[in-house]
C-alpha cells in the first residue's frame, strides 16, 4: 500500500514540476541546439519575403456594447502602418444594445454588420464571409495594437506553411491600480513565462495556443469551429492537423487592461475553462490524429498537464498525508509542510499584500481555475457569450 501511495505521489509531483519548469527548460535546450544547427542567412532570407509583398487584410474587430472604447480601436486600427488600400477594417457588431455601430461607422470603419447575438466565434465566422482580404485578421474591442502590428502578423504568412499567426499582448494596469495592493492580479508575471514558453514553441515547431487580442489565418485557410470553443485553443491546432503551422509573431503587439483584481481574474480564467473543456472533450484535442509526434507532446505538456493540475495536486496531498499518517519520515513530512506552506500563503495574502504571497494566491487559484471552469460546464453547459470582464474598458 505504501509502495502505491509513493508512486501516486511522485508521479503527480513531477508531472506538476514537468509541465510548469521542466517543459520550458526543455524547449530552450532543444531551441538552443536547433540554433548551432540553422543555416547562416536563414533569417536574412526569410526578411527578404517578408517585406517583398504586402497581402490584402480584413481587421475583424467582433464587439458586443463596446461604445466606450470602439472609437478608440477603430481609429488606431486605422492608423496601422499598413497600406490603406490593402486594408479592410469590419465591425461585427454582436447584438448590441448601446451605440457601438453608430460611432464604429463614425470612426471611420470600412464596414459595420449589425448581427443578433449569437457570440463572438460566430460574429467573427459572418465577418470572414464579407471579408475581402487574403489574411484576416482579429483584434479585442479594448485591444490597441502597435504601429506595425498588422504589417509584422501579415509578414508571417509569407512562409506558405503558415496558417495562423499570433502576436503578443501587453496587460497594462488600470489607472489608479496598486501594484502591491492585496487584490493586485499578478497575470502579468505569467504571461511574460507564457509568451516566452510560446516563442520557444514556435521556433521548434508550432504554439499550442494563441490569444484572441491579436491573431490572423489565411482567408482559405479559416476554420470554423462550435461558437462555444474559442479561437485561441481551436485553431493552433487545428492548423497543425491540417498540414499547417501555427506561429507567434513577438514583432505584432497589442496592449489591453488587465483585470485589477485577482478575484476578478480568477472568475475570468474561470470563465475560459469553462470553453476550454469542450474543445479538450470533443473538440479534437484529444485526439492524436493529425499530430506530428513532437507537437502531440507539446500538447500534452503545455496543455494537457495544465488543466489537470488541479487534480494532479489533490492526488500529491492526499499520497502525502496518508504516507505521514503511516509513517511520519522526514522526506514526507518536508513535502507535506511545503505544500502547506504554499497555501498558508495564498490565505495571508489577503492580509498582508507581500509580493510573493500574492504570486502563491494567484498561483493556487489560477490552478483551481480549470476544475472550476470543468465544474461550470458540467452542471449548466456554456454559453457561446459573456459580458466583458470589469475594469478592462
Amino acid at each position: 500500500m505504501r509502495a502505491a501511495l509513493e508512486i501516486v505521489f511522485w508521479l503527480c509531483a513531477a508531472l506538476i514540476v514537468w509541465t510548469h519548469v521542466g517543459y520550458a527548460a526543455t524547449l530552450a535546450a532543444l531551441a538552443g541546439v536547433a540554433g548551432l544547427f540553422r543555416r547562416r542567412g536563414r533569417g536574412q532570407e526569410e526578411g527578404a519575403g517578408l517585406s517583398a509583398r504586402v497581402p490584402s487584410l480584413s481587421l475583424i474587430i467582433a464587439a458586443h456594447d463596446e461604445e466606450k472604447v470602439i472609437a478608440q480601436t477603430v481609429e488606431r486600427a486605422l492608423a496601422l502602418d499598413y497600406p490603406r488600400a490593402q486594408l479592410q477594417l469590419i465591425v461585427a457588431c454582436d447584438g448590441c444594445t448601446d451605440a457601438t455601430a453608430e460611432r464604429a461607422r463614425a470612426a471611420g470603419a470600412d464596414l459595420v454588420l449589425e448581427l443578433p447575438r449569437a457570440g463572438k466565434i460566430r460574429a467573427q465566422d459572418l465577418a470572414v464571409e464579407r471579408a475581402g482580404g487574403e489574411i484576416v485578421a482579429f483584434c479585442d474591442a479594448n485591444a490597441l495594437w502597435a504601429p506595425g502590428a498588422a504589417r509584422a502578423l501579415a509578414g508571417a504568412f509569407a512562409d506558405p506553411s503558415v496558417g495562423y499567426a499570433c502576436g503578443q499582448v501587453r496587460f497594462e494596469r488600470p489607472p489608479g491600480a496598486r501594484s502591491g495592493a492585496s487584490q493586485a492580479n499578478q497575470e502579468g508575471v505569467y504571461w511574460r513565462y507564457e509568451l516566452a514558453v510560446r516563442a520557444l514553441e514556435s521556433r521548434l515547431c508550432s504554439i499550442t495556443a494563441g490569444n484572441g487580442a491579436i491573431y490572423a489565418t489565411r482567408r482559405d485557410a479559416y476554420i470554423v469551429v462550435d461558437p462555444i470553443m474559442g479561437h485561441d485553443l481551436s485553431l493552433p491546432f487545428n492548423m497543425v492537423k491540417r498540414g499547417l503551422r501555427a506561429v507567434y509573431v513577438p514583432g505584432a503587439e497589442a496592449s489591453e487592461k488587465m483585470v485589477p483584481s485577482l478575484m476578478g481574474e480568477f472568475a475570468r480564467k474561470r470563465r475560459m475553462m469553462s470553453h476550454t473543456w469542450p474543445i479538450v472533450v470533443r473538440g479534437g484535442m484529444l485526439s492524436p490524429r493529425g499530430y506530428p509526434p513532437a507537437y502531440a507532446a507539446m500538447m500534452f505538456s503545455h496543455r494537457l498537464l495544465r488543466y489537470f493540475t488541479p487534480l494532479l495536486h489533490v492526488l500529491a496531498l492526499a499520497a502525502n498525508v496518508a504516507l505521514v499518517a503511516d509513517r511520519a519520515s522526514a522526506l514526507y513530512v518536508s513535502t507535506l509542510s511545503l505544500q502547506a506552506a504554499l497555501l498558508l500563503a495564498a490565505l495571508m495574502a489577503g492580509v498582508l499584500g507581500a509580493r510573493p504571497l500574492l504570486l502563491a494566491r494567484y498561483y493556487v487559484l489560477t490552478t483551481a481555475s480549470p476544475a472550476a471552469g470543468l465544474w461550470d460546464w458540467l452542471r449548466h453547459g456554456t454559453l457561446a457569450w459573456w459580458d466583458a470582464a470589469e475594469g478592462t474598458r
